[in-house]
C-alpha cells in the first residue's frame, strides 16, 4: 500500500472514530502546541512513518489524537514510549492490558487507547489512565456529599482537583464536539473550582 493510500486509510479510520468535525484555526494552534506531526516525530526517533501507520491500522498502536487542518497526523511526543517499554509493538497489548486485574476492563482500556482519544492526559500510560479514573470518581463523590462542617474537606477536594489538573491538558473546542459535550476538565476541574472555591 502506498503512502497516499496509508494516509487516506488513517483519515478514514480517524473519522470513523471521531466523526467529521472541522478544525478551527484555534484548534490547530492548540494541537500544534501540544502534539507533534507523525512525520516529524518519526524523523527524530528514527522510525518509518508508513510502518507506524500500518501498526495503527492493524490495531497495534493508537491512532493520531488529531488531524490538523493541513492533514498532519498529530500524535503525542511520547508516542513510542510505551512500545519501547513493552519491548515492541507486538508485545504492547499484553503489556498494557496486564496493568488491570480484570481482563475485560484491560481490553476496554486497550481499545480506548487505540482510538487515539486519550488526549485527556498529558502522558498516556496505564498508571495515568487509572489515576485519572480514580480522581474523577473521587471528585464526583466528594462533590455529591460535601462535608461543609469539616475544615479538611475542601482541602482534600482541592488536592484531588489539583492532581487531576496536573494530569490533564486544556483541551480545545474540537474535543467538545467529538466527545459530544463538556470534557472532564470542564466538569471535574473548572466547574468544581467555581462551585467550591478554594479555602
Amino acid at each position: 500500500m502506498s503512502q497516499t493510500d496509508l494516509k487516506q486509510r488513517i483519515v478514514e479510520r480517524f473519522h470513523e472514530v471521531n466523526d467529521d468535525h472541522p478544525m478551527t484555526d484555534a484548534d490547530d494552534v492548540y494541537v500544534s502546541a501540544q502534539f507533534v506531526a507523525l512525520e516529524e516525530l518519526c524523523a527524530v526517533k528514527g522510525r518509518e512513518a508508513d510502518a507506524v501507520r500500518r501498526l495503527m491500522l492493524g490495531g497495534c498502536m493508537p491512532l493520531p489524537g488529531y488531524l490538523r487542518s493541513d492533514g498532519a497526523e498529530m500524535v503525542p511526543a511520547d508516542l513510542f514510549a510505551l512500545v519501547d517499554e513493552a519491548g515492541g509493538a507486538d508485545l504492547l497489548e499484553d503489556w498494557f492490558t496486564a496493568h488491570w486485574a480484570d481482563p475485560i476492563t484491560g481490553k476496554a482500556e486497550w481499545n480506548a487507547y487505540l482510538s487515539g482519544q486519550y488526549v485527556c492526559l498529558r502522558s498516556v500510560t496505564p498508571a495515568t489512565i487509572q489515576r485519572k479514573d480514580y480522581l474523577t470518581s473521587a471528585i464526583g463523590a466528594a462533590a455529591n456529599e460535601p462535608d461543609t462542617a469539616s475544615e479538611q474537606w475542601p482541602r482534600r477536594l482541592h488536592a484531588l482537583i489539583d492532581e487531576l489538573d496536573a494530569l490533564e491538558p486544556a483541551f480545545t473546542a474540537y474535543d467538545r464536539l467529538r466527545f459530544g459535550g463538556p470534557t472532564s476538565r470542564d466538569t471535574c476541574i473548572d466547574a468544581m473550582r467555581a462551585r467550591f472555591p478554594r479555602p
